[in-house]
């Protein structure tokens, strides 16, 4: 598509929300689109998506947009939100920080995008913006923070409780809502950056560069710190930093950037792609979907409702469905961990919300709500998404989806989703949080085979298994075998892994673990407790396992290895976990230089990457044990997933110790 293509047609193209059915985002319906006829392919088949340039730059104006930050800013970073929408909430602490991190090198600008299929969203835009009205941006961003602190109940005595604390005319905020005062202006916000394929909420232009979604910080910090290294370049050759930003929006584009017909996008930092291993993962008939039975790609999640990484996978899922619409279906799966005890409550509450026809709603509430998960949370949920509350109450109480959870979480575990989230396209396995580009890609090769096989026919309900068999028949998950027959599991410990504790101790522990992991920092200190209270009873040994979502795991893992190699491994272990917010090649330099490396050589050890078949050798020792996610411990040939509680520890190194004592007798 022409860089300059009309705005229209790129709003045709990218608007259509699977959440909304056929109404459009920003108001407009179906009946006001005139839709394009299909366009006949060769045999039926799928011409190749167009793919967006990573690198375009939009043309984002601040107009009289609310500001936050000083014109001097290096960075503008342009939001598109949605006071409704969970995934918006989500994004904003990520932008808090960013200004606490950044200050005065990057200013936030709000642009409304109240989508049609909240409808709360339109009403709290225009109760912003009667705030600015009033009182600028100061009352903006005040009404703002009020705004996503109470939503998603954004009703009306909720909008004029918070006029009022914020001292606003009431009676003149009233009028304003009550006349559609600023939906012009709401609506011209919306126009702009639908045209530029900013459909969903949250969306992000940082220098007029595309991000889309509630993104991890890293995600954000990766285009800041290049787009503020560009201004700076900018300001050494004589632009004023006031003007850096129209000077980058000078030749910026004004519709969807499109790379050419057949071009990849260009080299870069790529995620990691998944192994593509594949399992038969069976789906019930009455599973929590979205999207149709007969879908051509099936992704099916198992996942947990206190897991950070599982909230995070939401927005990039959510994406997906945009994106492919009918084409593709999601399944959930329950797979609450131990280590989070609100996590098996808060499926029974799921599963209770299910037999009201309400899986959906309440689960967004649940994510939405992660940090306040209760058994009172659950019954307030309950009534904010219209459940009959004494039928809810019933089911919490009988556990009624019990069994239900169980036989997921026994599935989850035969098919290697031990840890949260994991994730099957088409059978094909994908663990963790990963970026949306490791999901696109799988989905599009799964479309692409399905359109090959289907030869323009539409594919039936018996689809996914068919596909699921091809998959496992290509690329079978390997199943611990030791475990297929209920024997221990075997880990291969070498002669100098890491070790504490004698060799010939009557226990083992083996950690496989990552260290950028919050889960593995916090069970160090439960590990440290076990080894003063068995002593010469125990023996831990440590496995890396650093996982693909993590991005500083790997190179974390090589500068331990590096370490091991001068005899520092458990000192730079300590270092590494103490500092796990901050992990980068300088610290990494820094903790050799106090531990007293040889620096040369640890620098050599690092740039030749010499370990890292070692360290893949650890992970795949972890995937034949079923170690997903971390930290899984294998003790004495037993699995324990996750950083759980030293009693469960101790339970299962106790019951071994029996073992070992009962044997020597």
């Amino acid at each position: 598509m022409h860089k300059h293509a009309s705005w229209i047609v790129a709003l045709v193209v990218g608007l259509v929300m699977g959440a909304a059915g056929d109404r459009m985002v920003g108001g407009f319906t179906s009946a006001q689109i005139r839709r394009a006829p299909a366009v006949p392919t060769q045999a039926g088949l799928r011409q190749p998506r167009a793919v967006e340039d990573p690198k375009a730059v939009y043309r984002v104006p601040v107009d009289d947009s609310p500001v936050k930050g000083g014109p001097d800013a290096l960075v503008t970073i342009v939001e598109s939100s949605d006071f409704q929408c969970p995934f918006s909430k989500r994004a904003l602490p990520t932008l808090q920080e960013i200004e606490r991190e950044y200050g005065s090198k990057v200013r936030i600008v709000y642009k409304e995008n109240p989508l049609s299929f909240h409808d709360k969203a339109l009403q709290a835009a225009m109760a912003a913006e009667e705030a600015r009205a009033q009182g600028g941006n100061e009352k903006f961003w005040a009404m703002h923070d009020k705004l996503f602190a109470i939503a998603p109940a954004l009703d009306r005595p909720g909008l004029e409780q918070a006029a009022k604390e914020l001292g606003l005319d009431l009676d003149a905020f009233r009028r304003a809502l009550d006349s559609g005062k600023h939906e012009g202006r709401i609506r011209r916000d919306q126009a702009l950056v639908s045209a530029l394929g900013a459909n969903g909420t949250p969306s992000f232009f940082i220098n007029g560069r595309k991000l889309i979604g509630a993104q991890p910080l890293e995600a954000f910090k990766s285009v800041i710190d290049d787009e503020l290294r560009k201004a700076e370049i900018l300001v050494k050759s004589g632009v004023a930093p006031r003007d850096v930003y129209a000077k980058v929006l000078e030749s910026g584009a004004t519709s969807v950037v499109y790379l050419p017909a057949g071009q990849a996008p260009p080299p870069g930092p790529t995620p990691r792609a998944p192994q593509g291993q594949a399992a038969k993962v069976p789906v019930r008939s009455d599973d929590p979907a979205k999207g149709p039975r007969a879908a051509k790609v099936t992704i099916v999640e198992f996942s947990d409702f206190q897991c950070p990484f599982c909230s995070r996978v939401g927005p990039t899922l959510a994406r997906l469905e945009r994106t492919y619409g009918d084409d593709l279906r999601v399944v959930w799966k329950h797979q609450p961990l131990p280590m989070h005890p609100n996590a098996f409550p808060a499926a029974l509450a799921a599963e209770a919300a299910r037999e009201q026809g309400k899986f959906w709603p309440f689960h967004d509430l649940l994510f939405l709500n992660q940090n306040q998960l209760s058994p009172t949370k659950y019954e307030e949920l309950a009534k904010e998404a219209g459940l009959d509350l004494a039928r809810f109450q019933r089911a919490v109480a009988a556990q009624s989806g019990k069994a239900r959870i169980e036989e997921d979480q026994k599935l989850g575990m035969s098919v290697g989703a031990g840890g949260t989230p994991t994730l099957f396209v088409n059978c094909r396995r994908v663990t963790g949080a990963q970026p949306y580009e490791v999901f696109k890609t799988l989905v599009d090769e799964e479309l692409n085979k399905a359109d090959a096989v289907l030869g323009g026919r539409q594919p039936d309900a018996a689809f996914y298994d068919r596909v699921c068999e091809q998959n496992v028949k290509a690329a079978p998950l390997p199943a611990p075998a030791e475990a297929a027959a209920g024997q221990p599991l075997r880990v291969e410990i070498r002669p100098d892994d890491p070790v504490k504790g004698p060799a010939q101790a009557p226990v083992t522990l083996v950690e496989f673990s990552d260290f950028q992991c919050p889960f593995c920092a916090r069970a160090e200190p439960t590990l440290k407790q076990l080894e003063q209270l068995y002593g010469n009873e125990l023996r831990v040994v440590w496995k890396h396992q650093p996982l693909p979502m993590h991005p500083n795991a790997m190179p974390a893992a090589e500068a331990a290895e590096a370490a091991r190699e001068q005899g520092k491994f458990w000192p730079m272990h300590e270092k590494l976990f103490e500092n796990q917010t901050a992990l980068s090649p300088e610290a990494y330099e820094r903790f050799a230089r106090e531990l007293g490396l040889d620096l040369p050589r640890f620098r050599a050890a690092l740039s030749s990457e010499k370990y890292r078949a070692r360290i893949q050798e650890d992970m795949a020792q972890g995937a034949r044990v079923g170690a997903n996610g971390t930290p899984t411990f294998v003790i004495d040939g037993e699995l324990l997933v996750g950083a759980q509680p030293l009693e469960a520890f101790q339970a299962v190194i106790d019951r071994h110790l029996q073992k070992a004592k009962q044997a020597r007798r």
